[in-house]
């Protein structure tokens, strides 16, 4: 048995129907997104764990990196734990409860329509020459500054975003469903949050966030390599995209990024587009060049915040295809 009560086939099963969950309704609203209240826990955790301690830098900065091990391994086990009563709960009331509970809370921990919502409210202002509210919209997806952003710069935030997240928001949470159901799903979700609210390299997360930071490399590591394999294909499915080309970035440009994995899923969309992505930001007011990956042969446009996102689906689509796939062949 895998998933403490589902067999394998069950989990397979599963996932396929959380994917077309999250591609009809999305992040739900109501009740309470769990990421919300798994972000509400990791505030409280940090206001009790995160403190400078007397007595030198060296004792304050160990003091300070084990309590971010706290942090990460409380969150992480309380989501795991939580999770896994509520889906015990539910299959003890009927099996197939438990089977609805369990697709609706790994839809949750996906968000493939999220992200495309996300993305169009920066491409429809964009295309409607509203430059201040495509800025807007662009800061809410991004940590770097953006009330100064072009239309090419706003649009490459959004592509960067979508691409970066087919593994964080799809690949990797919909692999743990299928090894271990909703509780390692959540748990995934739970190390992702972690790593977008202390995972950053600054003066006052470098230490306390380090633990959060590694833990979500190593956990979307192979994620991140699969979006190799599929993203390709994807693109060989759409018009004006080159599969060849996308293969060819991810081996030339992803071993820039400073990320381990995110320079995989974006060099492959900006091979795919024949784009370039990545370039000069601004966080704070300081100007930061981050590794530029793909080939500029044409300028980026919005039209290719759209096209990213006819990329994710098609991704999510063959995704789909392929643990149907190997449910015909495991059941």
């Amino acid at each position: 048995m895998i998933g403490w009560i589902y067999s394998w086939p069950e989990l397979l099963l599963m996932g396929a129907a959380a994917i077309l969950v999250d591609l009809i309704v999305g992040d739900p609203r109501w009740p309470t997104h769990p990421v919300i209240r798994i972000g509400q826990l990791i505030k409280w955790l940090e206001r009790k764990l995160y403190r400078t301690e007397s007595g030198g830098v060296e004792s304050s900065g160990r003091r300070l990196r084990l309590r971010g091990v706290v942090l990460t391994v409380v969150t992480v086990l309380t989501a795991y734990a939580v999770m896994t009563v509520i889906v015990i709960a539910a299959d003890a009331v009927h099996r197939w409860l438990g089977y609805a509970v369990s697709v609706w809370f790994i839809s949750t921990t996906i968000a493939v329509k999220g992200l495309k919502d996300a993305a169009m409210l920066v491409y429809r202002p964009l295309v409607a020459g509203n430059l201040a509210d495509a800025r807007k919209y662009t800061g809410y997806i991004v940590s770097r500054d953006t009330d100064q952003l072009s239309e090419p710069e706003a649009a490459r935030a959004a592509v960067e975003t979508v691409a970066e997240n087919t593994v964080d928001a799809f690949l990797s949470p919909l692999l743990f469903a299928l090894l271990g159901g909703a509780p390692l799903a959540m748990a995934y979700r739970a190390a992702n949050t972690l790593d977008s609210m202390v995972g950053y390299r600054n003066e006052k997360y470098r230490l306390f966030g380090w633990c959060s930071a590694r833990l979500d490399d190593v956990l979307n590591y192979i994620p991140a390599r699969l979006s190799a394999a599929v993203m390709p294909l994807a693109a060989l499915l759409l018009r004006g995209m080159s599969a060849r080309r996308a293969v060819r970035a991810v081996f030339v440009f992803a071993g820039r990024h400073p990320s381990p994995n995110s320079g995989i899923p974006e060099s492959a969309t900006a091979g795919a587009l024949g784009i370039e992505l990545g370039g000069m930001n601004r966080y704070f007011g300081q100007e930061s060049e981050r590794a530029r990956l793909g080939w500029p042969l044409r300028p980026l446009t919005a039209e290719d915040i759209l096209k990213t996102v006819r990329l994710l689906y098609v991704t999510c689509l063959l995704t789909g295809i392929g643990v149907l796939t190997l449910w015909l062949v495991v059941r």
